[in-house]
């Protein structure tokens, strides 16, 4: 039992740290400190560093060579030799399009002697369609999209692939950012007839929704899905952590309680619609075989709504709403969007605890006070298109987030870590950014290239800075200076992430369909976990076994049921903003890549593919091999290994599964 001491004592130190937060920090002011943060300050111009020295102007060619070169100097360090060209063709096919480089792509490369025989790889991959499927994962993994709503129901989202196909299609086309950001925020009020638009604004239903008896109209529920919209603006658009201003002030940043609810007003009036595809005799028809299930839903949903009932009656009703639902013809076509009803506008208050019945003050629309003059006043009542002034704002190109967030997204992508290394939180508690000048200089190039990524693609992989290799002779010194390699002076190896391994699998094997869009596909898995969905029928095998070997970003993004391969691999969960992928490594990723069925059926389609090409001479098949898993031929110890092992007239097949667990196949140098 606590000591009446103990406990004045504690009572008088919660009052004093209660009454400290408000000097500090009053609700709609913020103090010089909150405001000297560097996340929150306008961009810099920086100078780009020069140099004397031959061998410094020599490697630093382009500005963001030198202000790498530059860091490396001060600490007494120098960069990596470059990579060999086989490295490098096969480091930028897995960056841009997620697949290795033919082993004719590759030859043509070391055999170009061209000036600008690097830029025409450069710019061929950039081209290509694969391109947009690598970098709309990265993308949908931010927006953490999934086709189904999670939770205990985890119902199927109809038309919610189109999503990812406007993503991979914007992405293609090289669709500037601030448009790209501006569609999915408010497409549906820039240009409601145009169905891209409509695509793109289901951006605003992405999150996982926790259905209550198929009824979204209850204050909790509507709760939710507002909570969903506004957080996902924080995490994917301005990279701070807006979401933790929802139930109090921020405790490390300067966003207020006010600040989480005036960003939520933009979507006040925002609800889910669907929009349909089908014909008006396709309607007449659905709504013919419907009429009997939606009245009974009709009766049902009304008598949950009489607050009397017992719990046990109410559970009864909704099991039997469950069953009415299974009772209606499969949904029609249709765009999974959104659309404002200034109808059914929903009030905005602080939430005590973001608890919906728990109203505080009123609050109006406002962008994030700590970007804006002091006493910038909130909007009394709701603009006509709401959204659309939220994207302005966010798009702005003195709003100092936004492209800062993003040019650190595309260096995180494509240099497997970013100058910012927590790049869904550039807040306080985020990690400050190894080299502030040159993110403000790509930032800055950014924006005034249009906005536009390819060129900043270029722009990366041209740089002597991306061209490193991973062996360095100052590799000691450097390692006991700086472990983590934030200074660059070499190149980081990493392992393939989940879909990149897969579709490797499948192209190595020739079994890859390049087939692009459309419905997502359904792969079969182990019926013991089909069980545990709570509906089996949820989870309807596609039938053409050909389209199961599409790539990974076509699969199904079930939240309930993620491939155990995918996940083995680490590949995120789909609940949240995925900023970044982790690496693992543990015992059943070896356990997959040796017994599992993927790896199983694509090292059996390996062999017979070998000794198709090699047309059974024994060198030729080891040499090809190597050229379509590593891009290079094998060393001589390898080749005498597998030689060896060949001339023993051991199983072709498991040869071609033990050159599939090599790490030169797993790995990027």
């Amino acid at each position: 039992m606590r000591s009446p001491r103990l406990a004045a004592l504690l009572t008088a130190t919660l009052v004093f740290q209660l009454a400290a937060e408000e000097t500090i920090a009053p609700l709609g002011t913020y103090t010089a400190i909150e405001r000297r943060h560097w996340a929150f300050q306008k961009r810099t111009t920086p100078e780009v560093p020069t140099f004397t020295e031959a061998v410094d102007l020599a490697w630093a060619k382009v500005p963001v060579d030198a202000f790498v070169l530059s860091r490396l100097k001060k600490a007494g360090l120098r960069p990596a030799p470059e990579a060999d060209r086989r490295t490098l063709i096969r480091r930028a096919s897995f960056s841009l399009l997620g697949l290795p480089p033919t082993p004719e792509a590759v030859a043509a490369f070391v055999e170009d002697k061209a000036p600008d025989a690097w830029e025409k790889v450069v710019d061929r991959l950039l081209a290509s369609p694969s391109y947009g499927e690598r970098w709309g994962q990265h993308w949908l993994d931010v927006v953490r999209y999934a086709e189904t709503d999670g939770f205990e129901y985890d119902t199927h989202r109809n038309g919610a692939w189109r999503f990812r196909d406007y993503v991979i299609q914007s992405l293609n086309a090289d669709k500037p950012y601030d448009k790209f950001v501006l569609e999915q925020l408010a497409g549906d009020e820039i240009a409601p007839e145009a169905e891209a638009m409509r695509v793109a604004a289901g951006l605003q239903r992405m999150g996982p929704l926790r259905k209550n008896a198929g009824n979204q109209e209850v204050a909790s529920s509507r709760n939710e899905v507002l909570t969903e919209m506004t957080n996902v603006v924080g995490a994917a658009f301005l990279g701070v952590t807006l979401g933790c201003a929802r139930c109090h002030d921020h405790k490390f940043d300067p966003f207020r309680q006010s600040d989480y609810y005036r960003i939520q007003s933009y979507f006040s009036a925002t609800h889910e619609k669907d929009i349909t595809l089908a014909t008006a005799a396709e309607q007449e028809a659905w709504q013919e075989k419907a009429k009997g299930a939606e009245a009974e839903i009709k009766a049902l949903k009304a008598e949950l709504k009489d607050k009397t009932k017992a719990e046990e009656v109410k559970a009864a009703l909704e099991r039997r709403l469950e069953a009415a639902t299974d009772k209606l013809p499969p949904p029609l076509s249709a765009l999974y969007s959104v659309a404002n009803d200034f109808s059914k506008v929903s009030p905005m208050n602080l939430l005590e605890r973001g608890e919906h019945d728990r109203r505080k003050d009123k609050v109006g629309a406002r962008p994030l006070g700590i970007l804006l003059p002091e006493g910038t006043p909130e909007r009394a009542t709701l603009p006509e298109n709401p959204r659309t002034k939220l994207g302005e704002w966010v798009i702005d190109p003195e709003n100092p987030l936004t492209a800062r967030v993003m040019a650190n997204r595309i260096w995180s992508w494509q240099f497997g870590r970013g100058l910012v290394t927590t790049p869904n939180d550039f807040g306080k508690m985020g990690l400050r950014p190894s080299h502030p000048e040159l993110l403000d200089y790509l930032a800055n190039q950014f924006v005034a290239g249009g906005w536009r990524m390819k060129p900043m693609h270029r722009m990366l992989l041209l740089s002597n800075t991306w061209k490193q290799g991973f062996d360095s002779p100052m590799a000691k010194e450097a390692e006991a200076q700086d472990p983590e390699n934030k200074l660059l002076w070499h190149w980081g190896r990493r392992r393939l992430e989940a879909e990149e391994l897969r579709d490797s699998l499948l192209q190595v094997a020739g079994q890859l369909n390049p087939k692009a869009g459309g419905p997502s596909v359904i792969v079969p898995v182990d019926p013991e976990l089909v069980k545990f969905l709570y509906k089996p029928s949820q989870w309807a095998i596609t039938p053409d076994p050909a389209e199961h070997n599409r790539r990974s970003v076509y699969l199904m993004a079930k939240r309930n049921l993620r491939l155990p391969m995918m996940e083995t691999f680490d590949a995120p969960d789909l609940q949240i903003s995925c900023a970044r992928r982790e690496s693992s490594t543990h015992a059943p990723q070896a356990l997959e890549l040796t017994n599992g069925d993927l790896a199983s059926r694509m090292a059996t389609a390996f062999a017979a593919r070998l000794e198709a090409e090699a047309k059974g001479d024994r060198n030729k098949m080891i040499e090809r091999a190597w050229l379509l898993t590593t891009s290079r031929l094998p060393s001589a110890k390898e080749r005498a290994i597998a030689g060896q092992y060949l001339t023993e007239g051991q199983p072709l097949r498991e040869f071609a599964l033990a050159v599939l667990n090599l790490n030169a196949f797993l790995y990027v140098d």
